[in-house]
């Protein structure tokens, strides 16, 4: 089995192309955000830059880019977690047939290695010129002097192909592991039902990251908001609403499982499409979790900074010499996470629905429509989304309460109240839409299951 694992792991990447090129395409563009905003940190390293500019530059690197290495770690690790529990059922018929857990999981982390690797190396290369066009609108909005050089290099960009890398292994190790614990018969008998607990780990992160975020907005209301700097607000209650989201996007499994089973019987009235959706959002609360997360995230992130960026600007913000730079600085940081979270949820269910084409296809042999098994995953679709935002809401007041509250606009911000709707809305569109494009992707679902 030892010497047959590379000619294995080549294999399962080409049967599995497109759930390892969702994979491939999560890592490429993680390294390209992580990388761009460390090639600002070593810019700031350089001997002709002032100490303002090393400050600004290094603040635009380490802690906003910080922040948006949190989001793309994490969400490259979910993606990868998905690919690997699909697999749950082959690697338990492996383990029947002779195959030890370490080989099987050695054969896993191979395939991980390949397709990370290969992902960010490339999005290394493509952050350089990305940390080039981060500084230049620096230089553009006046936040760094015009003189100021770019001096990106090998150090940042290889450091960053390093840390996805590593993420995106340990992850795939720690989800190899859970798979081949146990009986291999038993392996398979949770894969097909879909069952498996979260581990008390994962639910300690997640709780701490909502503890930590509701603490962080509390300090906001009884400490920051009566200190003399009009940003001290800001510099406690910008992050609420990430840590929280990002909190619960690490319980999403669980999350999922407990609200889905909770609007089942109202989704079941809509007739057999609509309880089949039910029973497989609660039944796949692991995989479609890997979805549920970016929606959290993608929506507490864009409520939260946008509104804060709107409260401020009707108070302060836009007659403060500070408020256009730290403005600025919110909405490029948003609009990249945003956008990394965005082809998150669509590699996520590229890399959920590319896994049960046998499934689907038994739905097609006993009777089914192609549009009844469509309905049926854009009704799954339609579940995750609306309990995403309804999540991804509540975790954004974390940011947009404490700060209004701090600025005197009290509980309801005194304005932009269409903006939670439409991205709301816009985050259904999408979610929907990368269901749809999913299920279509797979061709017409005929023929005998493998």
């Amino acid at each position: 089995m030892t010497s047959l694992a590379p000619s294995l792991a080549m294999a399962s990447l080409r049967h599995r192309a497109t759930a390892f090129t969702a994979t491939f395409l999560s890592v490429f563009l993680g390294a390209v955000l992580i990388g761009a905003f460390a090639t600002l940190a070593q810019t700031a390293t350089g001997q002709s830059v002032s100490d303002a500019d090393a400050e600004t530059l290094t603040i635009m690197g380490l802690v906003v880019g910080g922040w948006g290495s949190l989001i793309v770690l994490f969400s490259v690790a979910s993606t990868l977690a998905i690919t690997v529990r699909q697999r749950a059922e082959e690697i338990g018929l492996l383990r029947v047939v002779g195959a030890t857990p370490r080989q099987a999981r050695r054969l896993v982390v191979a395939e991980s290695t390949v397709v990370t690797g290969a992902g960010a190396a490339l999005g290394a290369l493509v952050a350089w010129p990305a940390g080039f066009l981060l500084l230049a609108l620096l230089r553009n909005g006046g936040m760094v002097a015009d003189d100021v050089s770019y001096g990106g290099g090998l150090a940042a960009l290889v450091g960053t192909a390093l840390l996805v890398v590593l993420t995106s292994v340990v992850a795939a190790a720690v989800t190899a592991r859970r798979t081949t614990n146990g009986p291999a018969t038993l392996a398979i008998s949770d894969a097909r039902g879909g069952s498996g607990r979260m581990p008390w780990w994962r639910v300690a992160i997640g709780l701490v990251l909502v503890a930590y975020g509701i603490g962080m907005a509390v300090v906001t209301i009884t400490v920051t908001a009566h200190q003399d700097d009009p940003y001290a607000a800001m510099s406690t209650s910008g992050s609420s609403s990430i840590l929280v989201g990002v909190g619960l996007a690490v319980l999403a499994p669980t999350l999922l499982r407990r609200t889905s089973s909770l609007v089942a019987p109202a989704v079941g009235r809509s007739g057999v499409v609509g309880w089949l959706a039910a029973y497989n959002t609660s039944r796949r609360s692991q995989l479609l979790g890997g979805v549920l997360a970016p929606v959290i995230v993608l929506t507490a992130g864009a409520v939260g900074v946008l509104m804060l960026v709107g409260i401020d600007h009707r108070t302060i913000g836009a007659g403060h010499p500070e408020g256009d730079t730290i403005n600025l600085l919110n909405n490029v940081v948003t609009g990249m996470v945003a956008l990394f979270a965005a082809v998150m949820v669509v590699n996520a269910f590229a890399a959920v629905v590319a896994g049960r084409r046998a499934e689907l296809q038994r739905l097609r042999q006993l009777g089914a429509t192609s549009s009844q098994v469509e309905r049926s995953v854009l009704a799954e679709a339609a579940i995750v989304a609306a309990i995403g935002v309804v999540l991804g809401l509540v975790a954004s007041l974390a940011t947009v309460v404490p700060f209004a509250i701090a600025r005197d606009e009290g509980l309801v911000p005194d304005g932009q109240l269409w903006l939670p709707p439409l991205l709301v809305a816009t985050t259904v569109a999408l979610t929907l839409l990368s269901a749809r494009s999913a299920v279509r992707r797979l061709g017409p679902l005929t023929g005998a299951v493998r």
